[in-house]
């Protein structure tokens, strides 16, 4: 029998496919989180096929497979997961946090956890989430190996340093570059006063979804001329595809100062000084306790004898304070769009008296996709803060400086409402509350938009145009009853307007051939312009207290405005490649210029690259069921810094006035070779995950090495100039960093995680071609540590005769010191006695669930730093001085044979006041950092009232601090000192951090 073979062939495609849908089939399943909830938007992927779908609003999917072909099923912030094609699957998705699965971002693109080659230290807002802190900066202490974040002191709108792997400057900026969703932010103090404003206090915290820090050259040199001080990437949260979440978060609390320093009280502060007058004048002269005496005078009508009078001024600048929080968001999208909305506002009164913070927030990110080639998106944030100030460190109205004031000096008037300042030693801080004010307010927009096209599957396009707007606006008063009695009253008005834009447009090539190459090629450019308006006038005179504003002065006492503006100019390319998923590489390269430098240095060149090998993908452990991450990775790179002035390169002329004729005079000296600061450094690192993952981290050693320091380099005064910014000297930082992550414990019920981390640092001065440069009791030298201190030694108190004693330490024939001791202060010499940076810095963090319960805390600890206490020669000062005096000033020197560290009583008279290493400590702390107890309602009680999560909790702020240091607090520091200054390390009544608790609710609708 004969077939047609047009008959052969059909029958043969019905054969065919029969077969094909023998061997396909449509499988159903759900994707959900590891509580149950759905997961709408999740991605399933048949491996190694272009088959996919995606889950519903429910979490429910079908897709087309063979039975057993893997599936892969992934969600952004999720750990990706494979299953075999089953029927009626339930797929489980866990949070990817501390997975290797985990996207980092980096510069201009993102990488996963595995293949970087590169030290970059994350936090997520999971991370960060609850701590009750008005910046971000706060809430990321003690999680990050190798970088220190410290607030300069407690008041409200203090500002932070953050440090890097070390300092890596001396005169220029030594912050690290802030970038927020791929746009540079202004990053500069405005304040109107010595004491600095944290630039990033407008941004609202619970908008971040997470903060990357570019630690290495390798990660950092994509940023060429400001990745020195390291890089601060900052994505902001985004809209998910699936059901519309509305998430609300609301919390309150109280705060208090982490500690106070003992004082001494009215009858202590009689019997110290009449000891003390009694030295100089004899016991018979009772100038200070006779009737209408110098203490009757003070106590302003009452009776200090009897304890009448008796003002604890600690209590009246350190207050109670409170804190409030409340933050709303609504999220969403489906397979074209999401969003994000948010609005917050915080309330912080201050631990300080008259120091509160009101920041009002709004943030709206849009993505859209036009097609299955172009993508857009806008990303854009309000806010408005007002800030109540109050004075400089340096400044008698701050309130902290009201512990000078002698106990027997009543605060108010007898109508216990007006400030006492007619008898109080020192101007009355109170005053500056009763009449006058000081109001800062910050509006900040950030807009960041975006469009990526598509070009072919493998290439793509992204054009990204960001907007930075910061006005600050600063209003003071005086009223006549304040300091400013004399003029009648000041007033003055400060307005400052920053401008940034940035472009970027880049080029990302990605494909995959051969089966085990992966080839990842960016490159582009990047054009950013700043621009500063600043206006500025005073006035004195006014005729009524009510009239507080610069326009009813009698007299404009002062007035300036000025303009500035600089830009950069940069072109970048970075290739990643990994062969067969073990052998990766990377290099980049960034080309910088910028105005601020000389018309011969404009430009600058950066490079890097890293090699990484991960051992555990190698045939010998790829089947290893304990080690499932061992990779070996190595960097180098260099970056630079940028941080100086506008026209440093110039030579400047002002205008000015002479003989009331106007006139130009010359300002600044010119120097045309001026170039960038230029970091090189090396690191090596091991990555590794043991038992499934439940033990994790890494370890790394670098070296970086900063050339061409930019130093405002003294010059002699007979040459007309004060300074002169010149490319001189180098230094060294290297250390170690440690990250351990362990999952403890781990069943249905219970999860128990830690995470430690450990860094130590050494820094060093290795060349300074001009010698010595000395800053108070600072001093920048070879071999030494920046601005390690620089004074003399003490050496206690002569039991004979209670003088003050000092080691001479003059310099011997055999190359040791003297240490005979001297009473005489001018025959001891300096020492470096120490120096302001820590050695070793360490956190860790506990996080605990069980059931519906959640309970997490961080410690945090430093060693190796110290601290001066510049305000130790006027209040522990044995009574040279009449400002009130810490308590431990009561075990002076009394009688021959005393054994104390506190010399005689002597008032007026020197007697170991003068700098020494007598106020001089180590700041050695550990601190319990936050702490977090948390529960969640079950689901059977949340879905009666229609809610997907409820939770309440309480959360605690430096709840424990362990040290010896005497001082207000281990991390608080002088606030009258620029980031340039190499003066570093000093305390002047600086304020303590707040210890603050907080109760709050988070809502999931």
């Amino acid at each position: 029998m004969r077939i047609k073979f047009k008959y052969f062939l059909s029958i043969l495609a019905v054969l065919l496919v029969q077969l094909t849908f023998a061997q396909e089939s449509r499988f159903s399943g759900k994707v959900t989180d590891m509580s149950g909830l759905p997961i709408p938007g999740a991605n399933i992927v048949v491996k190694e096929s272009k088959v996919s779908a995606q889950a519903d609003f429910d979490g429910n999917f079908v897709i087309t497979a063979k039975k057993g072909q893997i599936l892969i099923v992934s969600f952004v912030g999720m750990k990706t997961v494979e299953i075999s094609a089953a029927p009626s699957m339930l797929i489980k998705l866990g949070d990817s946090s501390n997975e290797l699965e985990t996207v980092f971002v980096v510069g201009f693109g993102t990488q996963s956890k595995k293949k970087l080659t590169d030290n970059i230290a994350r936090v997520t807002a999971k991370d960060m989430e609850n701590v009750p802190v008005s910046n971000f900066q706060n809430a990321m202490v003690g999680k990050l190996a190798g970088v220190q974040i410290t607030q300069i002191n407690g008041k409200v709108e203090g500002g932070v340093k953050l440090r890097v792997r070390g300092v890596s400057s001396i005169s220029s900026s030594q912050e690290p570059l802030y970038v927020l969703d791929g746009m540079p932010l202004i990053n500069d103090n405005e304040s109107g006063s010595s004491a600095p404003i944290n630039p990033l206090i407008s941004l609202n915290p619970n908008d971040i979804e997470s903060v990357e820090i570019l630690k290495d050259a390798s990660s950092a040199a994509i940023y060429g001329a400001r990745g020195t001080n390291g890089v601060v990437l900052i994505t902001t949260k985004q809209g998910k595809s699936g059901k519309t979440k509305i998430s609300l978060n609301t919390s309150a609390g109280w705060s208090e100062a982490t500690h106070k320093v003992s004082w001494l009280n009215a009858a202590q502060y009689a019997e110290l000084f009449t000891e003390a007058s009694a030295y100089r004048y004899g016991a018979a002269d009772l100038w200070l306790t006779e009737p209408g005496g110098v203490f009757d005078g003070y106590a302003n009508g009452k009776d200090w004898r009897t304890g009448e009078v008796d003002t604890d001024w600690q209590d009246l600048a350190l207050v109670k304070g409170a804190v409030q929080d409340h933050t709303f968001s609504i999220s969403g999208g489906d397979s074209k769009t999401l969003f994000f909305l948010s609005g917050g506002y915080n309330n912080t009164e201050g631990i300080v008296r008259g120091n509160n913070l009101d920041r009002y927030s709004y943030r709206g990110n849009l993505d859209h996709k036009i097609s299955d080639k172009f993508r857009v998106g806008l990303n854009t944030s309000l806010s408005k803060t007002n800030i109540t100030r109050i004075g400089s460190d340096n400044s008698f109205a701050t309130p902290l400086q009201a512990v000078a004031q002698t106990p027997l000096a009543p605060a108010y008037l007898n109508d216990g409402v007006t400030p006492n300042n007619d008898t109080t030693l020192y101007y009355n801080f109170l005053m500056q509350q009763f009449n006058g004010n000081w109001d800062a307010n910050i509006f900040r927009t950030l807009m960041n938009s975006y469009a990526e096209f598509k070009i072919i599957p493998e290439l793509s396009f992204r054009t990204e145009l960001g907007y930075d707007n910061n006005n600050q606006t600063e209003e003071y008063f005086a009223g006549s009853l304040t300091e400013s009695a004399s003029t009648n009253g000041y007033a003055d008005a400060n307005a400052i307007q920053s401008d940034k834009y940035s472009i970027n447009n880049y080029l990302t090539y990605s494909t995959k051939f051969n089966e085990n190459y992966n080839l990842e090629v960016v490159g582009g450019m990047s054009f950013e312009e700043s621009a500063r308006k600043r206006q500025y006038v005073a006035g004195t005179g006014f005729p009524s207290d009510d009239l507080q504003t610069v326009e009813s002065a009698s007299e404009i006492t002062a007035g300036t405005s000025s303009r500035t503006k600089y830009n950069f100019l940069s072109y970048f390319g970075r290739a990643t490649v990994s062969i067969m998923d073990k052998y990766l590489l990377k290099g980049s390269l960034r080309y910088d210029g910028s105005s601020r430098f000389g018309a011969s240095n404009r430009y600058g060149i950066f490079p890097a690259a890293s090699v990484g090998w991960i051992i555990s993908q190698e045939d010998f452990l790829k089947e290893s069921s304990a080690i499932n991450l061992l990779k070996l990775r190595a960097s180098y790179g260099v970056t630079g810094n940028a941080g100086i002035g506008n026209f440093a390169s110039l030579g400047l002329f002002s205008g000015s006035s002479y003989n009331k004729q106007s006139a130009i005079n010359p300002s600044q000296l010119v120097n045309q070779d001026l170039k960038w600061e230029k970091t090189n450094q090396v690191d090596v690192g091991i990555d590794f995950g043991f038992l499934n993952n439940r033990v994790s981290g890494e370890i790394d050693y670098y070296v970086k090495k900063t050339n061409d320091l930019l130093l405002n380099e003294p010059l002699p005064g007979t040459s007309g100039w004060s300074s002169l910014t010149r490319n001189v000297g180098s230094l060294t930082n290297k250390g170690f960093e440690f990250v351990l992550n362990t999952t403890n414990f781990k069943n249905d019920k219970l999860t128990w995680k830690t995470s430690l981390n450990l860094a130590t640092l050494d820094n060093k001065v290795t060349e300074l071609p001009g010698g010595d440069i000395v800053a108070g009791q600072n001093i920048v030298r070879v071999g030494e540590t920046i601005s390690s201190f620089y004074v003399v030694e003490y050496a206690g108190v002569d039991p004979a005769n209670g003088n003050a004693l000092f080691y001479k330490n003059t310099l011997l024939a055999d190359g040791t010191l003297d240490k005979a001791t001297t009473k005489t202060y001018s025959d001891a010499q300096r020492i470096i006695a120490g120096n302001p940076y820590p050695t070793l810095m360490a956190g860790m963090t506990n996080t605990v669930a069980f059931n519906n319960f959640d309970f997490s805390f961080t410690f945090q600890g430093e060693w190796g730093a110290s601290i001066y206490n510049e305000a130790g020669k006027f209040q522990s000062s044995n009574a040279r001085y009449k400002d009130n005096q810490t308590s431990d000033q009561m075990n002076r020197w009394q009688k021959p044979g005393d054994i104390t560290s506190v010399p005689q009583a002597r008032w007026g008279r020197s007697n170991g006041e003068q700098a020494s290493t007598r106020y001089l400590e180590k700041t050695d702390f550990v601190r319990l950092r936050n702490l977090s107890f948390g529960y969640t309602l079950p689901k059977t009680v949340t879905q009666k009232i229609s809610v997907d999560r409820l939770r309440i909790y309480m959360t605690g702020l430096n709840l424990l601090t362990f040290t010896n240091y005497q001082g207000y607090d281990p991390e608080s520091s002088y606030d009258n000192n620029g980031d340039s200054n190499i003066q570093k390390g000093i305390a002047f009544y600086s304020a303590p951090p707040a210890k603050t608790i907080i109760i709050g609710l988070n809502i999931d609708l």
